[in-house]
């Protein structure tokens, strides 16, 4: 009996976190979604430019979101461990401090695929609809709560 209650429970737990897990995905994968939508909106991009450029601006992410999350792993080992030495603390801070400058390092490279693409004006425009995205994803946020 006992068996069969611990089987359901791991059963349980592990179906639990497999729908949680989901979740996260589903909800990225739809703010993704969101997000490019509104750039192929607010940069007024046709069809051939959205062929050429969606997959490079996919791409970009997928680096910047690699970078990020490097540094998160390390920052999360060295914050699990009881006493870690200066030289984790020093690595996780540098790695977490060093993002921003391989975002854009990364954003710059892209930056000059970006403009065998898109127009001067809508390389502009581009910065202009993620900081808008990020806002109106905060100002929901915000009403939500």
């Amino acid at each position: 009996m006992k068996r069969v209650v611990s089987i359901l429970i791991l059963t349980l737990a592990i179906t639990v976190t497999g729908m949680a897990q989901n979740n996260r995905t589903k909800f990225a994968t739809d703010m993704y979604q969101a997000k490019h939508e509104m750039i192929i909106e607010e940069l007024g991009l046709t069809q051939s430019q959205q062929k050429q450029f969606m997959p490079l601006y996919e791409q970009m992410e997928r680096e910047i979101y690699q970078v990020n999350r490097n540094a998160r792993i390390l920052a999360s080992e060295v914050e699990k461990k009881k006493n870690p030495s200066d030289k984790e603390y020093e690595a996780a801070a540098s790695a977490l401090s060093r993002t921003r400058v391989q975002e854009g390092e990364i954003e710059a490279k892209y930056f000059e695929k970006f403009s065998k693409i898109l127009s001067k004006k809508q390389l502009f425009q581009l910065k202009q609809a993620e900081v808008k995205f990020t806002r109106e994803m905060i100002s929901k946020k915000k009403r939500k709560n």
